[in-house]
C-alpha cells in the first residue's frame, strides 16, 4: 500500500491534480476564518464561547454548526458552508419523482443533467439568500447568542446588506470552488468540502475529550474512546463495502454480421445503498424546530425543543424521533433512487436474465424483495451509527462531546473511500498498483 501511495506522486498528472485539489481546500478554510464586514470579531467569540460552553446550550449550536466547520458561529465569508447546496440537491432529487419535466430531463442523459445542475445552483442562491437574511437579522438583533453585547458594529441598512451579499457570495464561491475539485481535482467537489468542514472540528473534539476525561476519570478513558472511535470506524468500512452481487446473464444474438452477448455480469447492490442521505434528512428535519427555538426563545413550545430537541443528544424524545425519520428516510430515499421495474426492463431490452428468475414481472418483484431485505438491515446499521454519541454518554460517562459522531464518521469514512477508488483507478490506468486489494 505504501509502494501504491508514493506512486501518486511519482505519476505528474495524479500530483497535479492532488495539489490543485489542496489549494483549493486552503482556500476554502480561509474564507471560513475571514469574518464578514460589519462584524465585531472579539464580541462575536465572546458571545460564541459562551453559548458552547454553556450545556443547555451547547447542543443547539452543535447541530446548527455541524457542516459549516465552524463557520457559522464565527459569521465568516463561508459561514453558510455547504448546506443550501446540499438542500436543493436534495429538493430537487424529491421533485424528480413528482415533477415529470424534471424526470424526463434526468432521462436525458447528460443535456438533462446540466439542466438540472443549472436549476440546483439558482435555488442554491435562494436559499443562501434566505440563510444568509436570517442569520443576519438574528445577529444583529442579539438573538443569535441571546446576548445583550453587540456582535455588529452598526445595525443600520447598507451594513446589513453588505453582510448578507458577502454570506450569499461566499456560498456561489462554494460551488464553484466544488465543480472546480470535480472537474480538475481528486474527488467529488462538494463532497470533499463537506469532508474538509467535519474534520476541521475534529481536533477540537479531541481536545474536548482530553479537558473532560483525561482529567478526571484517568488516561484509561481516552484510551477507551480512542479505541471505540477505531473499531467502529473498521465497522463502518466493512458495511460501507459490503455489497450483494445479483447475476445477470446476457443471451447471444446477432448484431448484424456479429454474435454479441453471452456475458455474465451482476447488479451490485449495496446494504447501506442511501448512504448518509438520511442522516442528513433526520437532522435537517429536527434542526427545523431547534431553529425555530433559536428565532423565538419565548414562543409556544420553545421551552420543550430546547428541552427535548437541542440538548447534548441523550434525550428519549431526540433519539426516538431520531431512529424512526433515520429508518423512513432510508426506506424512502432507496424507493427514489432504485426502480425495480426500470432494471427490470433494462435488462430485457439488452437480453438480459437473472438466472433461475424469469423476465418481467417476477424480475421486478425478486429485485424488490432482494432491495427490501437489504434495506432493513441497512436502516438499522445507519441508527446504530447515529445513536454512538448518545452510547458513549451513557455507558461512558461522558461529560463532554464524542469526538466520534455518528454523521461525521460515515461522510468522512464515505467520502475517503470514494476518494481512494478514484485515486486507485487512475493508479490502475497506468498499471500500477492500487490501494485496495
Amino acid at each position: 500500500m505504501l509502494s501504491a501511495f508514493a506512486q501518486v506522486f511519482r505519476t505528474p498528472e495524479l500530483r497535479k491534480k492532488l495539489a490543485f485539489t489542496l489549494g483549493i481546500l486552503v482556500i476554502f478554510r480561509l474564507g471560513a476564518t475571514i469574518p464578514v464586514p460589519n462584524v465585531n470579531y472579539q464580541a462575536l467569540a465572546a458571545a460564541a464561547g459562551a453559548v458552547t460552553s454553556n450545556e443547555a446550550t451547547a447542543g443547539m449550536y452543535a447541530m446548527i454548526n455541524l457542516f459549516s466547520g465552524g463557520a457559522l458561529l464565527r459569521l465568516s465569508i463561508f459561514a453558510l458552508g455547504i448546506m443550501p447546496y446540499i438542500t436543493s440537491s436534495i429538493i430537487l432529487q424529491l421533485l424528480t419523482v413528482v415533477i415529470p419535466r424534471l424526470d424526463a430531463l434526468k432521462k436525458e442523459g447528460s443535456s438533462g443533467q446540466q439542466k438540472i445542475t443549472q436549476y440546483t445552483r439558482w435555488l442554491t442562491i435562494v436559499l443562501a439568500v434566505l440563510q444568509a437574511t436570517s442569520f443576519t437579522m438574528l445577529a444583529v438583533s442579539g438573538k443569535m447568542f441571546n446576548t445583550t453585547t453587540q456582535v455588529v458594529y452598526s445595525s443600520d441598512l447598507f451594513p446589513i446588506i453588505v453582510m448578507i451579499l458577502t454570506m450569499t457570495a461566499g456560498t456561489s464561491i462554494i460551488m464553484w470552488l466544488g465543480e472546480l475539485i470535480t472537474d480538475r481535482g481528486i474527488g467529488n467537489g462538494m463532497s470533499v468540502l463537506i469532508f474538509t468542514q467535519i474534520v476541521a472540528q475534529f481536533p477540537t473534539g479531541m481536545w474536548e475529550v482530553r479537558l473532560n476525561w483525561v482529567g478526571n476519570k484517568g488516561i484509561l478513558i481516552f484510551c477507551v474512546v480512542l479505541a471505540v472511535g477505531l473499531l467502529v470506524m473498521a465497522g463502518v468500512v466493512f458495511v460501507e463495502q459490503a455489497q450483494r452481487r445479483i447475476p445477470v446473464q446476457y443471451a447471444k444474438r446477432m448484431v448484424g454480421n456479429r454474435l454479441m452477448g453471452g456475458s455474465t455480469t451482476y447488479i451490485p447492490i449495496k446494504v447501506n445503498q442511501s448512504g448518509v442521505i438520511p442522516i442528513i434528512f433526520a437532522s435537517s428535519i429536527l434542526y427545523l424546530p431547534v431553529l425555530y427555538a433559536l428565532f423565538n426563545p419565548t414562543g409556544r413550545g420553545a421551552t420543550w425543543i430546547t428541552n427535548n430537541l437541542a440538548g447534548k443528544g441523550d434525550g428519549l424524545w431526540y433519539n426516538v424521533l431520531y431512529l424512526v425519520l433515520i429508518v423512513f428516510f432510508c426506506f424512502f430515499y432507496v424507493a427514489i433512487t432504485f426502480n425495480p421495474k426500470e432494471v427490470s426492463d433494462n435488462m430485457a431490452k439488452y437480453g438480459g436474465f437473472i438466472p433461475g428468475i424469469r423476465a418481467g414481472q417476477p424480475t421486478e418483484n425478486y429485485l424488490s424483495y432482494v432491495l427490501s431485505r437489504l434495506t432493513a438491515p441497512g436502516s438499522l446499521y445507519l441508527a446504530v451509527i447515529s445513536l454512538i454519541p448518545t452510547l458513549a454518554l451513557v455507558f461512558l460517562g461522558a461529560s463532554g462531546k464524542f469526538p466520534f459522531g455518528g454523521t461525521s464518521l460515515l461522510i468522512i469514512v464515505g467520502v475517503g473511500l470514494d476518494t481512494v477508488k478514484q485515486i486507485e483507478s487512475q493508479l490502475h490506468q497506468r498499471h500500477y498498483e492500487g490501494f485496495l486489494r
